[in-house]
């Protein structure tokens, strides 16, 4: 069974820094990706960044680039998203998919990505 485990928020002043981390379990093989998504209140879910499990191909949405980092530990099963200099709007639910057949981040429609983690509150407020 493919399961998609966040773990890190919080809540950070502005300015802050914050690590997510996407702990994947039951995948057979390196054939995927993951993407970062996020909810604020009120809003459409958002496609923020991706990483390619196999070729380490990354992307980053223009609302992070230069903030945000996406990585992968391969030998822990795990995405990592390096959060810098976090702001207010960076407020919501954070939740990390998984888009199976792939070698390269091919965006973020939900519908592309079959498995999601529960979601992990992230809270930027002075």
């Amino acid at each position: 069974q493919l399961q998609l485990v966040e773990s890190g928020g919080g809540l950070v002043q502005p300015g802050g820094s914050l690590r997510l981390s996407c702990l994947a379990s039951g995948f057979t093989s390196e054939h995927y990706s993951i993407g970062w998504f996020r909810q604020a209140p009120g809003k459409e879910r958002e496609g923020i960044s991706c990483i390619s499990i196999s070729t380490g191909d990354t992307h980053a949405a223009d609302s992070v680039k230069g903030r945000f980092t996406i990585s992968r530990d391969n030998a822990k099963n795990t995405v990592y998203l390096q959060m810098n200099s976090l702001k207010p709007e960076d407020t919501g639910v954070y939740y990390c998919a998984a888009q199976l057949a792939t070698y390269y981040c091919e965006g973020y429609v939900p519908y592309n990505y079959g498995y999601w983690g529960q979601g992990t509150q992230v809270t930027v407020s002075s």
